[in-house]
């Protein structure tokens, strides 16, 4: 009785092809946003910054930029680690060789280092795509391990082989580095992941969105309808190499400070992006971040239940969660294959008809 559309009139084509069209849709968003700016950055610690937040949010952005590819534009990619440490590896080198440039400059660039690097890569996708095209993402993904790896320039001739985040400001306030403080390293992800929402939101909405979908539907009928294949194509790989490279910078940086590429972006990286899209819908900018809510969220859930409450050994408990999230996966690809976006959309539907029965 409380969620319905009753006297929520609609005067013109703005309002009714809005993102929220039902006001209570529109304040209960508002209402996470200021709880989200408002409050959490003030009562936030390093233990939900560090265990849920922050990864929630960075895996979210990435998220959202192999949804782009994938969900939007129906070009398989298995290469979202490879292009994460693309980021990384391109603010490093920012961070380090220009120190006096801000660091959410260098973030934005290495965004855009990634996105020039995703369309090289995505020259593939004119001639194959399904499986073959997830193999070629597949071989950039080993690729770009192994140049990282190979090519000292890259970590500074480390003997280690491993790279670190040097201590960056904002307004003073330290984001990066091991004085870093939770609310300043929470907040700086926050505003990335709303803006590329924002963002790709409206993309999505857009005239560039629907070549996207015109060739995931259908590739030959969207260019006999006069879509440019070359173009829609090529420009979703760089819209989503681009979040992914923002992601890849915000991961290193931000969040873990050090990494090696081995380590940090293998092949996991990749199936676990790919992991929350699945899991959260597909084409679903909602369903981006409800999967990757999930799969940082149920880790650190099943651990404390293993290993805190039950005393469990940490390995024993790791192995439990790899067998839980496999056997998730194929249920929703069995019984709802959009997804958690699609639960959710089915349960407003519901709200919105009850007590009567649909």
């Amino acid at each position: 009785m409380i969620y319905r559309e009753a006297g929520d009139f609609k005067t013109g084509y703005r309002a009714d092809g809005q993102t929220f069209p039902i006001r209570l849709d529109r304040w209960g968003y508002y209402a996470a946003l200021a709880v989200a700016f408002g409050i959490i950055p003030f009562v936030i610690n390093n233990y939900w910054a560090n265990a849920v937040l922050v990864p929630f949010l960075i895996y979210a952005i990435a998220a959202l930029g192999l949804n782009i590819l994938t969900g939007y534009a129906g070009q398989v990619s298995l290469g979202t680690g490879g292009f994460m440490a693309v980021g990384a590896y391109a603010v490093y080198k920012l961070m380090t060789s220009f120190p006096e440039v801000s660091i959410l400059i260098h973030i934005l660039l290495a965004g855009g280092i990634t996105a020039a690097v995703g369309v090289l890569f995505g020259l593939p996708s004119l001639r194959i795509k399904g499986f073959y095209l997830a193999v070629a993402t597949l071989a950039a993904q080993f690729f770009l391990v192994w140049l990282f790896n190979k090519v000292p320039w890259f970590y500074n001739y480390s003997a280690s082989g491993q790279i670190n985040a040097p201590t960056r400001t904002v307004m003073d306030i330290a984001v990066t580095g091991p004085t870093a403080s939770a609310p300043a390293k929470y907040l700086v992800c926050l505003v990335f992941a709303f803006a590329l929402a924002w963002l790709a939101r409206n993309l999505t909405r857009g005239s560039l969105g629907r070549k996207w979908m015109a060739i995931r539907d259908m590739d030959i009928a969207a260019e006999i309808i006069g879509v440019d294949p070359l173009r829609a194509k090529l420009s979703a790989f760089a819209v989503s190499s681009f979040f992914i490279g923002i992601a890849g910078a915000l991961l290193f940086a931000v969040y873990l400070g050090a990494a090696e590429v081995g380590e940090a972006f293998g092949i996991n990286k990749s199936f676990l992006v790919l992991f929350m899209i699945i899991i959260g819908g597909l084409g679903s900018i909602f369903g981006s971040f409800a999967g990757a809510a999930f799969l940082v969220v149920l880790p650190v859930l099943l651990k404390n239940v293993f290993v805190g409450g039950m005393g469990w050994p940490t390995d024993l408990a790791a192995h439990i969660e790899l067998m839980i999230v496999g056997l998730l996966i194929m249920v929703f690809l069995i019984v709802e294959p959009h997804g958690l976006a699609r639960l959710w959309s089915l349960a407003k539907e519901k709200l919105r008809l009850w007590p009567f029965p649909h």
